[in-house]
């Protein structure tokens, strides 16, 4: 009796060291974002209570360093009541993230769809959609964006430009009334011509998003796709009944990606008043406190989408 006591007291005790399954998959996602951690701790937490404590205060610059004068809140009120700029700037870059980023994650999706059927030349076509995230890397960006390469190369494209946008103009003005034409709402129509006008940035900014939808695509079961097949589903009902919701976790992913890229984007018109704020014209405490405001917007902005995709996706997933 002694003896199967010591066993059961063994059992649960190898019982009680044991993981779900969620909690190795959480330990999993633990250790795969463990560099990204290490690496904020290491590098960016210093900076970022630094330039917290840059936004309360003066910051001068002297000949032994630097010395700060605590202001409170003087620089964010100056940023919000004083500045003529921040808030129409603020604006319109949180309406160009609502405009663009679901029509990136649309064309993602479905380029990541077609990307996953079997055809020749599959390979080469993802590595075409993926080319542009490593055209617009940061060294070779800004090698694009040197003087050196653009002095020429501008003059060029000022031509091109000045010649091509009345015939550019008049097509988008014809494409514009043949919607109208067939009675689209305008809403649906601005969507559209706002999407048509900017292909070239959307194709640019959907090549992660494209690599992650063709990953969740991958990993659904085909025995999945031949059971509703032979219980005669169409392709269209296995799209919506299978494909979209087991890849409809991976929207929330893209989503929040999308929002942070875009509103990080070094042409992004915040983005760029805060760095002259800061490094063009020496204003650390005030391009700090414009940081921090920005920042803070980024987080409500993520928070709400966040909600209301969770909500959708368990909403559909049922």
């Amino acid at each position: 009796m002694s003896k199967g006591k010591m066993l059961n007291k063994k059992g649960q005790g190898s019982k009680g060291f044991s993981l779900s399954l969620s909690q190795q998959r959480a330990g999993l996602g633990y250790l795969f974002i463990s560099p990204f951690l290490i690496g904020f701790i290491l590098l960016f937490i210093t900076p970022l209570f630094q330039s917290l404590l840059y936004s309360f205060s003066n910051l001068n610059v002297t000949s032994t360093g630097y010395t700060l004068d605590f202001v409170g809140l003087t620089n964010y009120n100056q940023v919000l009541r004083v500045d003529p700029n921040f808030i129409p700037s603020l604006i319109t870059t949180i309406l160009q993230m609502v405009t663009k980023v679901p029509i990136i994650i649309i064309f993602s999706f479905f380029a990541a769809s077609l990307l996953n059927q079997k055809f020749k030349g599959r390979g080469f076509a993802r590595s075409i959609f993926f080319l542009p995230v490593i055209l617009t890397s940061g060294i070779i960006l800004s090698m694009e964006t040197s003087d050196l390469l653009l002095s020429s190369a501008q003059q060029v494209a000022e031509e091109e430009l000045t010649a091509g946008a009345m015939g550019s103009g008049l097509q988008f003005l014809q494409f514009r009334q043949l919607l109208f034409s067939i009675n689209m709402p305008p809403m649906f129509i601005n969507f559209i011509v706002l999407a048509v006008d900017q292909i070239y940035e959307i194709v640019i900014a959907s090549g992660v998003q494209i690599l992650i939808f063709l990953a969740g695509l991958q990993s659904i079961p085909l025995s999945l796709y031949e059971a509703s097949t032979m219980d005669g589903a169409t392709a269209w009902e296995n799209f919506w009944k299978i494909t979209f919701p087991m890849v409809s976790p991976l929207i929330i992913v893209n989503s929040v990606y999308t929002v942070i890229n875009t509103f990080t984007s070094p042409d992004n018109e915040m983005m760029s008043m805060i760095q002259s704020t800061i490094f063009s014209q020496s204003k650390f405490g005030f391009g700090s406190a414009m940081a921090w405001i920005y920042f803070l917007a980024i987080a409500i902005i993520l928070a709400i989408m966040s909600a209301i995709l969770l909500k959708l996706v368990a909403k559909y997933q049922q």
